[in-house]
């Protein structure tokens, strides 16, 4: 009986730790209940879920959920929602009581939130997040989010911890955008109309790992207006892998 025992634990042990962590998509969505002809206010939350290896896997998970709701929550109240269900109503809801107060200047609202696994290795997981809000105004905002994982530990890796020497690779960089975006070498780095604060300089506060390289992503507002759109810079892996502590 303990030898049969023994044996089960084993064959649990062995179960677990075959186990590999995976990502499943799953989708959240809500609409308002209020009567409404055209733009109808909807919010949808497409987000991989984490799984199989707990620890890692809600380590991870929670990461993700703190960063859609800092772009999607706009309410007032001390309870916030800690599930994606609670999330999305809590749009909905925000939309819902600014109707009530100013009914002929709320319409529209809408949040598209879209998250996939852009790039996974032994070493590094990206989680990319495209969102969509607009809440007013005239025009709604869209952007990128990159979010780094260690695959053993679920923790997040901050982008200037992937560098072997981020100086270093900030003045390979510079010199890169400068020569896509004909900035002369010994002008301001605002010369053309650019928007880096300090007149310097910097590396995105977006740092994608893709199939094709390295991607550095300056979101609107980061590096330039809003009518100038994104900037970015791809960089073959050949290029860059002699900076990168993760590959």
């Amino acid at each position: 009986m303990k030898r049969y025992t023994f044996l089960v634990i084993l064959l649990l042990i062995f179960i677990s730790c075959s186990k590999e962590l995976s990502f499943e998509n799953k989708t959240f969505e809500k609409k308002s209940n209020l009567p409404c002809k055209a733009d109808c206010p909807i919010i949808t939350i497409d987000i991989p879920i984490a799984k199989n290896i707990p620890v890692v896997a809600d380590s991870i998970n929670k990461k993700i959920f703190l960063v859609v709701k800092e772009i999607t929550y706009f309410g007032e109240k001390p309870v916030q929602p800690n599930d994606y269900k609670a999330l999305t109503a809590s749009f909905i809801e925000s939309y819902e009581e600014m109707h009530k107060k100013f009914p002929n200047e709320t319409f529209g609202w809408e949040g598209k939130i879209k998250g996939n696994v852009e790039f996974e290795s032994g070493q590094i997981i990206n989680i990319k997040i495209d969102h969509y809000t607009f809440t007013g105004g005239a025009h709604g905002y869209q952007g990128y989010r990159s979010l780094l994982f260690n695959p053993k530990t679920g923790k997040i890796i901050f982008s200037d911890e992937i560098f072997k020497n981020e100086k270093e690779f900030k003045v390979f960089a510079e010199k890169a955008f400068r020569t896509k975006y004909k900035i002369p070498a010994k002008a301001n780095i605002n010369a053309t109309g650019l928007m880096f604060e300090n007149d310097k300089f910097q590396l995105p506060q977006n740092i994608f790992y893709t199939e094709e390289g390295l991607l550095l992503y300056y979101n609107s507002y980061e590096a330039a207006s809003y009518a100038d759109g994104p900037k970015e810079l791809l960089f073959p892996y050949d290029e860059v892998n002699k900076y990168l502590l993760y590959q």
